[in-house]
């Protein structure tokens, strides 16, 4: 019983190994459209599809930023400015890529431009706090997808969405998980609309890694700032204690982020060269092996795991 049981999961695995290294045919031909390429995620996979020999368009928020990326790739990729926060820019970007791809569509759109602050309790902060985020890691990848969707559905091409692991598990206050449970909904929801023209939408729900966005420094600069404008009341409940232990956290964080983006850019690149891309790439092991479980845990229990390890306010019923 055990022994076809192994054999029906051994085959599974080996069929869907060779599933998945198909790989689209004519690459040299195919346009991809990668938003925050300054640094991180975004520059590396860049990089990585330039020597793979696509055709790279970049979109960068600085000038110093592109201009770091031409010196570091071939001729083929070219860059643009574009602030996903500004409907005109987001334009202006538009008909640059159309400019570029002709006739051809758009193969890849990938969206991973995203911030990560201001990030603290929900009490601590404005509407104008979670606006920040949402503007730039939802209403961004929504208004950058739709301008670009008709280019993409011209060549059959690939969506692919970063959200992350705090998409699935919302470990803390701000817009921050707001925005990346936003993104696995708008992908979703996009993914089912138009697979009907042969179009693919992958998600990316990257674990923790070393780059801007969990940059400890400027997070732990964000949180005392909001700290030091909230009102008396809030800072008599939460007390200087829970102030203090939120920082020693945040600083622990730089020790558990991964170094290797690779791991994340690596299922980009699947989710726009494969034959076959998957729905959803858990990319890190703690990705894979805690928050992805957790996402399945019942909720009372995901809530006890969450309340042991942050601190406690110091007016706590």
């Amino acid at each position: 019983m055990w022994l076809y049981l192994a054999a029906i999961v051994g085959l599974y695995y080996l069929l869907r190994w060779y599933r998945e290294r198909q790989v689209v045919s004519h690459l040299r031909d195919k346009y991809v459209f990668i938003t925050g390429c300054d640094s991180g995620f975004g520059n590396l996979l860049a990089r990585q599809l330039d020597l793979r020999g696509l055709r790279v368009l970049a979109a960068c928020l600085t000038e110093k930023g592109a201009e770091r990326l031409t010196n570091q790739t071939s001729d083929r990729l070219e860059t643009v400015i574009l602030d996903v926060t500004n409907t005109e820019s987001i334009a202006v970007a538009t008909q640059w890529v159309k400019e570029h791809v002709g006739d051809r569509g758009l193969w890849g759109l990938v969206n991973n431009a995203g911030i990560s602050v201001p990030t603290a309790p929900n009490e601590w902060l404005t509407k104008q706090d979670f606006m920040k985020i949402l503007n730039v890691n939802l209403l961004g990848v929504i208004e950058v997808t739709l301008s670009l969707l008709p280019l993409v559905r011209k060549a059959r091409g690939r969506v692919v969405n970063v959200a992350s692991v705090l998409g699935r598990v919302s470990l803390y206050g701000g817009g921050y998980c707001i925005s990346k449970y936003g993104v696995e909904a708008f992908s979703d929801s996009l993914r089912r609309e138009i697979s009907h023209f042969g179009v693919k939408v992958a998600i990316i729900e990257p674990g923790y890694f070393k780059t801007g966005v969990t940059d400890t420094e400027m997070i732990c600069r964000s949180f005392q700032e909001r700290w030091d404008r909230a009102s008396p009341e809030v800072k008599e409940v939460y007390g200087e204690k829970f102030l203090a232990s939120s920082m020693k956290i945040i600083g622990l964080m730089k020790k558990q982020c991964t170094q290797n983006l690779s791991l994340v850019t690596d299922c980009m690149e699947h989710a726009l060269t494969a034959c076959h891309p998957r729905t959803r790439y858990s990319a890190g092991w703690d990705a894979k092996f805690i928050y992805l479980p957790m996402s399945y845990m019942p909720t009372f229990l995901v809530d006890t795991i969450i309340s042991w390890s942050t601190p406690r306010p110091a007016k706590v019923l």
